[in-house]
């Protein structure tokens, strides 16, 4: 089975103690955490999966931000998620330099307005493994958006958070639904 592996918004601003949005959030990885997605990749690496890193941002001075949305409406104000800026480059701990293709997302699910679909589809791709945060938002989008485009889903739940446990752990239930949910170690055998 083509599989590709699909690691959303590991971002400075959202998983950095210091990001400006993980600040408060809950959503900023421990070295733990972070050690599994960069486990999440090689493995994935060593399985010949295309390797894909999905980051949300918008374009300078935000043209494509939507000003209306509730979730995205202030980016500009607070001065985050602009394209170029050190908020949107990806963790400095994690193991950029492993994925094959980096795609930007100007919204929450990275099927929208992205090269995502053309991606998965030059190069055949049946099975999607996704992690990320937020597993509430991000997470859940893509992942939903996926089966409705009848790829294979399987989720990476040790290897995604959000900003409480609880949101996750309900988030990770819900996607039971519609996923395969496994841990990284379980990688190996897929």
């Amino acid at each position: 089975m083509n599989t590709a592996f699909i690691g959303l918004d590991y971002i400075y601003d959202i998983v950095h103690a210091e990001g400006k949005l993980a600040k408060g959030s809950g959503q900023a990885l421990d070295a733990a955490k972070l050690a599994r997605v960069n486990q999440a990749l090689t493995v994935s690496k060593e399985k010949g999966w295309l390797t894909i890193l999905v980051k949300v941002g918008f374009a300078p001075g935000y043209i494509n931000q939507p000003k209306d949305s509730p979730f995205f409406g202030g980016a500009d104000k607070a001065g985050i998620l602009e394209l170029g800026t050190p908020g949107t480059e990806f963790h400095p701990d994690l193991k950029a330099d492993l994925a094959d293709i980096v795609v930007v997302k100007p919204r929450v699910n990275a099927f929208y307005a992205t090269e995502l679909e053309a991606v998965l589809r030059a190069n055949k791709i049946d099975r999607l493994v996704i992690a990320g945060v937020s597993t509430a938002w991000a997470v859940q989008a893509t992942a939903r958006d996926a089966h409705d485009r009848d790829y294979q889903v399987v989720v990476v739940e040790d290897a995604s958070a959000s900003a409480t446990q609880a949101e996750h752990d309900e988030s990770i239930r819900l996607l039971g639904r519609l996923a395969r949910i496994v841990k990284v170690e379980d990688l190996a055998g897929l």
